[in-house]
């Protein structure tokens, strides 16, 4: 029988945090639901620890040859997805017992919906909470798809948060041709931008989500690739809604984008102290490793 939803889960060399995940999702109060798993030819581990949790019917894990970036580790469990709604959950990264529940009932509810996105928290490598409360500033309840995409423009960065936070309708992401890896640094939000041209977002104000840190993500190189792949996004985005986004929306934008790139570095100088040095693969490495 078809389940409501499936859980997508993109592991590389997640060892030490696929239990944590998998426990997250498997404690949902919502339990008509699949779980995938896809190990991206991890060479710690990680597939024999997401195997142990297969006596759990719910439970399936595969395996991604190695090669195409993490983009093709994330088709490829997207695609074997069958339930109605489709929620993505990178190997180290938890969301909390009721996200799934409160998400269904969102799209249930909202016909014109096609993606729900909750507020998360921000944790380190050992779990503990950095930042909380992030995400999707001022919105609240229904919003017009374009209007989301022209709020995310406008602050440049991503407003709606990592996949944790976010629930699609799965058909819609199959009709825009999976996981946009144009500008892979922004996998995530460039997919979010696509699935909300076909509908509107319920944006829900709780923390539903935890967001795992390391420092990888503020190195300047990192700092220089994701302000042109977001300018080059915010582009993008003015080409295809012109009568939304304006070329003053870019601007800003872009202005905000480099000044969210710095802030970035400054908060790893505050906290890289206590994220420590043995930590979870970065954002980056959950987004564009050559695997």
């Amino acid at each position: 029988m078809a389940v409501r939803v499936s859980i997508v889960i993109p592991a590389y060399n997640n060892a030490r945090f696929i239990e944590a995940t998998l426990d997250s999702v498997l404690a949902q109060t919502f339990t008509d639901m699949e779980v995938i798993v896809a190990d991206h030819s991890s060479v710690d581990g990680t597939e024999s620890l997401a195997r142990t949790y297969e006596s759990d019917p719910r439970v399936r894990v595969i395996t991604t040859p190695a090669g195409g970036g993490a983009v093709r580790n994330w088709d490829a469990v997207s695609q074997e997805a069958t339930g109605e709604y489709l929620k993505l959950v990178c190997g180290d990264d938890l969301i909390h017992p009721e996200i799934v529940a409160r998400q269904v009932a969102a799209l249930d509810a909202e016909p014109t919906a096609t993606l729900v996105a909750s507020r998360r928290s921000l944790i380190d490598a050992n779990g503990a909470e950095i930042m909380g409360g992030r995400g999707l500033p001022g919105m609240s309840g229904l919003i017009q798809g374009v209007d989301a995409i022209r709020a995310s423009v406008r602050a440049g960065s991503n407003v709606f948060g990592e996949p944790a936070c976010v629930m699609f309708r799965r058909e819609v992401l199959a009709d825009v041709g999976w996981w946009d890896n144009t500008n892979p640094y922004l996998i995530d939000q460039a997919t979010y931008a696509r699935v909300l041209a076909r509908g509107d977002l319920v944006a829900l104000p709780d923390v539903l989500a935890s967001f795992r840190l390391s420092s990888s993500q503020w190195s300047v190189e990192l700092m220089r690739s994701q302000f042109t792949q977001a300018a080059a996004f915010h582009r993008l985005m003015r080409a295809e809604h012109a009568t939304t986004i304006s070329a003053a929306d870019v601007v800003v934008g872009d202005t905000r984008a480099r000044l969210v790139a710095r802030l970035r570095r400054l908060a790893y100088r505050v906290f890289r102290k206590r994220m420590g040095q043995s930590e979870t693969a970065s954002a980056v490495e959950k987004s564009v490793r050559e695997d």
